[in-house]
């Protein structure tokens, strides 16, 4: 009996699951054409089996770089920052601080973290880079209250390893994803084009119902996809 297109695409996602099975995080798919020619199938059943694992989260697409073998999921209630969000996807991170000091809160900042405005808080701006290469302007606002000596010299290379180790890691979190265009200053320090696209992501964490933190990351839209879970409980 000849495969229905169906059946030849569950074939190829099963047989390219169990492969995956011993493949280490990180391990580089092969190309969809090297795929059609093993599976003697058309490009468009390579693409749906491909496409079924990415959405079971066994694989990762990065774009301009290929498809990955991509790290065990975190669980569906896990809070993640972008050191761990990027070790996920098998991306070396490093970042450089543009501003870290103490301001007075604007009215935004002062009710998105329960404070009064001219309240104290941290203020640290980064550029986040994966592989070396510029993915992100962070700018995160933190409760200089819960926070006490935070600013140092050699600020740390992660928020929430810092959090964590404080046991103030955010147990909760709302975030916000915008489409825009870059800024010239933007576009400046990510390397794009003013006018390209970028991915704008806000964020407001709370530890234990108490605000901590709250930020905006403008991320370059080529560069970044995100992955959402859900749960409903």
């Amino acid at each position: 009996m000849t495969s229905t297109p169906k059946l030849k695409y569950v074939l190829v996602r099963d047989h390219l699951r169990s492969l995956l099975a011993d493949a280490d995080p990180g391990t580089v798919l092969p190309s969809e054409r090297e795929l059609v020619q093993q599976f003697g199938v058309a490009r468009m059943t390579v693409r749906q089996a491909v496409d079924a694992l990415v959405a079971e989260g066994l694989l990762e697409r990065s774009p301009g770089r290929g498809t990955f073998v991509a790290e065990p999921q975190l669980p569906a209630t896990g809070i993640q920052g972008f050191t761990e969000d990027m070790r996920r996807r098998g991306i070396e991170t490093d970042s450089t601080t543009l501003l870290a000091r103490v301001e007075k809160a604007g009215a935004g900042i002062a009710r998105a973290l329960g404070l009064t405005p001219g309240d104290p808080v941290i203020r640290w701006r980064r550029i986040r880079r994966g592989d070396g290469v510029a993915i992100c302007i962070e700018d995160t606002f933190l409760n200089e209250v819960m926070l006490p000596g935070f600013l140092q010299p050699a600020m740390p290379a992660s928020l929430y390893a810092v959090l964590d180790r404080r046991a103030l890691r955010p147990t909760w979190a709302e975030d916000v994803f915008t489409a825009a265009v870059a800024t010239s200053d933007e576009a400046a320090l990510l390397g794009i084009e003013p006018g390209d696209p970028v991915l704008q992501i806000s964020r407001r964490a709370l530890h234990r119902n108490r605000p901590i933190a709250v930020s905006r990351c403008v991320y370059v839209a080529a560069l970044h996809s995100a992955h959402v879970q859900y749960t409903d409980t």
